[in-house]
């Protein structure tokens, strides 16, 4: 496995990572009105391109498996924005390597803590939790359209 920084020529396996993943993930949580109004907010072509320096791409063998987005908040503390496997590679270890290196490059830049938001009935909480993060807080956070996201914040002390 290798997660190398993602190019604009990577937004359409971002986007069909995202497409394949989304369902799997949320089908549960949020109805699929939402999901239709969440998918094209969050990642159309536009708003990843502004912020393709965030996003890194997982690959085996040069096939992208997954991809995350992570930001240094500021100089202490980083945020993973997003982490997503397609779900033929969940429970496969692609996971833990991508918190393992966003780890790495986290304390290589000097940051005591990465927090990430995860919807409270996502399955990825639990997830979270073995890989030693706590739950920080809990948000909920208006998205328009009539929607929130009900979220943890969820911190990992490096």
């Amino acid at each position: 496995m290798i997660l190398r920084k993602a190019t604009l020529e990577d937004i359409p396996t971002i986007q069909e990572i995202a497409e394949e993943a989304w369902r799997p993930t949320y089908g549960h949580i949020l109805t699929e009105e939402q999901t239709l109004y969440m998918i094209p907010m969050m990642y159309n072509t536009e708003l990843i391109s502004s912020q393709i320096e965030l996003f890194s791409m997982l690959e085996v063998d040069t096939k992208a498996i997954g991809y995350c987005a992570f930001e240094q908040l500021n100089e202490t503390e980083g945020k993973l924005h997003k982490l997503y496997l397609r779900p033929s590679v969940k429970q496969k270890g692609a996971g833990t390597y991508i918190i393992n290196e966003i780890s790495t490059q986290a304390r290589a830049l000097g940051l005591e803590s990465i927090i990430l938001n995860v919807n409270k009935y996502n399955s990825a909480v639990d997830f979270y939790l073995k890989k030693g993060f706590t739950k920080d807080r809990e948000m909920i956070l208006d998205i328009g359209n009539g929607y929130v996201m009900d979220d943890y914040v969820m911190r990992l002390k490096l």
